[in-house]
């Protein structure tokens, strides 16, 4: 009996319930450090954002990456953003074409700016594309994981493709087996626009933007780039 227990432990792929942390019932510190020991670990979590819910793993970990779209059951071919915890973090892994003046109005905040990716970002990440999307979001549990992880995060939407994007944990129930940790934010909206995601922006070529997803933060993103002078790719 112990050695068909053992067997089965090591082999064979049993899915156990994720836990489901408050976090509005601890103390941030011990949210983050919960969060950070199972990114280190290489597993996948649920988190909420400033938008919607989404999925981390550390960007790093290439097999954590790989559970990531298998999980949402998503095309490899479409690219996954990464969450930094500071905009000096950016540098670091995309090439930056804008001042840092027009970084801090568009950040912290739900918008993804898209830069040509640096040589320090996991090549597994994304491979079939030189960019990188990046998103510092406006939500300081978010942030600190990756401060405490002491590296990006890639984060998408708590959902399988092709479905609706999630407000509260039980909307992606379905997905709980295969995360480690789903922590509990409450409710995040009650409209379709809430659904919309983050705003992203393609700011690759100087001088230039173009949109590729409207998002939740269209009008201030729009204002901000048409203020520091920045013309669209699609309408030059």
């Amino acid at each position: 009996m112990v050695r068909l227990t053992t067997f089965l432990r090591n082999h064979v792929a049993v899915k156990t319930m994720a836990r489901v942390v408050d976090i509005c019932s601890n103390e941030l510190h011990q949210l983050v450090a919960m969060a950070t020991e199972s990114l280190l670990s290489g597993k996948v979590i649920a988190v909420p954002t400033d938008t919607i819910y989404g999925i981390a793993a550390l960007v790093q970990n290439s097999e954590a990456v790989d559970r990531m779209y298998n999980i949402k059951n998503r095309d490899y071919s479409k690219p996954l953003a990464i969450s930094v915890a500071e905009i000096k973090d950016i540098y670091r892994w995309g090439k930056v074409t804008v001042s840092s003046e027009l970084l801090s109005e568009l950040l912290p905040g739900a918008v993804t700016v898209v830069f040509e990716r640096t040589e320090d970002l996991n090549p597994d990440l994304n491979p079939g594309t030189s960019l990188v999307g990046i998103r510092i979001p406006d939500h300081k549990f978010v942030r600190e994981i990756s401060r405490s992880c002491q590296g990006p995060i890639a984060l998408t939407s708590a959902n399988v493709s092709s479905t609706q994007s999630t407000l509260n944990i039980q909307e992606f129930k379905n997905l709980w087996p295969q995360l480690d940790i789903v922590f509990d934010g409450g409710e995040l909206g009650d409209t379709f626009h809430s659904r919309a995601g983050s705003t992203v922006v393609d700011l690759s070529v100087q001088g230039t933007y173009k949109i590729i997803r409207e998002g939740s933060a269209i009008k201030s993103t729009l204002a901000a780039l048409r203020s520091h002078h920045l013309q669209d790719r699609e309408n030059r």
